[in-house]
């Protein structure tokens, strides 16, 4: 090791070292070698060294990295007012505005929050206050936020805090390698869980508040979804009283190229909408849609307050993200370059064994990684590899999925053709690598 690489790794481990000592080892790191980023733009980010890395796991920055636009409207409206919203002010009411009107004109109320767990928390207040219950059901192996009442209902990680009786759990409708893989009848035969769901609930004394979904699916896998299956499940969920709310964090704002939310692609209407991640390219704000009726409900008993929510430059930020994603056609770009990606990757996979399945809309794309397409058998073990050596080879991307098998791709919406070959590329060099390991 030549002295520049000596003095970079002694750099590294005393920032690690560091971190570990200010901020507790609870906190997570990616990668074996942890990436020192210090700056990024459009679809790059740049290390310590001056290295730069094609960004395909990142959602938050939803328009590019330090995108012009949103930082010139962080920047104005910082320079003239940043307060709550307990005062007048007409940003924040043109964003709701201009928010509402991308959702079915009953969904015409905007509720702010900071992070996709708050507006997941307060969607779930609003569903008890509206149907007065308390149940809840959710997906195997889901995730929506960190709060204490969030993680009751997120399936993805083991938790020392006991889920509570009120949660119930359905399996994930996943036609690769679910419950019922393969069975033309599999959307009947998932929605029938939510049945047995409401079930349970009512042995216990409890009816549905709701059933939440991220309706990509993402932390379980991207499954390709049985058609009609959520459909089914809303309607089973809204016959015992219940809510569907849709957590849009991840699929919304464009994502998937065919529509602006996820829920469209399913054919259903939610009754409270969350979202959060994308919204403010990086400027934290979130927010909840829904109808007056369960507002209305909601406010006989309870009132909404929160200080850092919805101010002029979380609504400027958020504005701007809008206005750049319409004015700029990225929704057009993510299902061009996302079908074009698709494409690559499933001619890839003709020759590449270990790529089980490959599936996903827009730029919002799952690489099902398996030791075996007969026993489907997850690669779990290669798939870290894989991710640590497309690090190595400048690619940052992550895994989802109950066994960690699935590359996640999911990069900003300006992703192009040209960062797509990278991609390809990159990717079949490293699949050979592991593969001949």
């Amino acid at each position: 090791m030549n002295d520049a690489k000596k003095t970079d790794s002694t750099r590294l481990q005393n920032l690690l070292k560091r971190r570990e000592r200010l901020m507790g080892r609870a906190y997570r790191l990616f990668y074996q070698q942890p990436v020192h980023i210090v700056s990024g733009e459009g679809i790059w980010l740049y290390d310590s060294d001056g290295k730069k890395y094609l960004d395909v796991y990142n959602n938050v920055p939803h328009v590019g990295h330090c995108h012009p636009r949103v930082v010139e409207a962080i920047c104005k409206q910082a320079q003239t007012l940043n307060t709550h919203t307990r005062y007048l002010h007409e940003l924040v009411l043109d964003y709701a505005e201009k928010l509402t009107a991308r959702f079915p004109d009953d969904l015409d109320i905007a509720m702010f929050a900071c992070t996709g767990t708050e507006a997941n928390e307060l969607a779930l207040r609003l569903a008890r206050a509206k149907t007065g219950a308390n149940g809840m059901i959710v997906t195997e192996n889901a995730y929506h936020g960190n709060s204490w009442a969030i993680a009751q209902i997120t399936t993805t990680y083991e938790s020392s805090e006991k889920r509570g009786d009120n949660i119930v759990t359905v399996p994930t409708p996943d036609s690769y390698r679910g419950l019922y893989a393969g069975d033309p009848r599999a959307a009947d035969k998932y929605a029938a869980h939510l049945h047995t769901a409401i079930e349970t609930l009512a042995r216990k004394g409890l009816r549905p508040a709701a059933f939440i979904v991220d309706s990509i699916f993402s932390n379980e896998g991207l499954p390709t979804v049985p058609e009609g299956y959520l459909a089914r499940a809303v309607d089973i969920v809204r016959q015992a009283g219940g809510l569907f709310i849709a957590d849009e964090v991840q699929p919304g704002f464009g994502r998937l190229g065919t529509n602006f939310w996820g829920f469209q692609s399913h054919g259903v209407k939610p009754d409270i909408a969350t979202m959060g991640k994308p919204m403010g390219n990086g400027y934290p704000i979130s927010a909840v849609v829904t109808s007056n009726a369960v507002v209305d409900a909601f406010q006989e008993h309870s009132h909404y307050f929160n200080t850092f929510a919805g101010t002029p430059v979380a609504c400027a930020a958020a504005l701007a993200v809008l206005e750049v994603v319409e004015q700029e056609g990225l929704q057009a770009n993510v299902l061009e370059t996302g079908n074009y990606l698709l494409e690559g990757l499933k001619e890839l996979a003709i020759h590449q064994t270990l790529i089980g399945d490959v599936r996903g809309s827009g730029l919002f794309i799952g690489i099902d990684l398996v030791r075996d397409r007969e026993s489907l058998e997850p690669a779990t073990a290669e798939t870290d590899k894989a991710i640590n050596l497309l690090r190595h080879h400048g690619v940052l991307i992550g895994s989802t999925g109950r066994f960690d098998n699935i590359l996640k791709i999911r990069p900003p919406l300006v992703f192009s053709k040209e960062n797509a070959d990278l991609l390809l590329q990159k990717l079949e060099m490293v699949l050979n690598e592991v593969c001949t390991a």
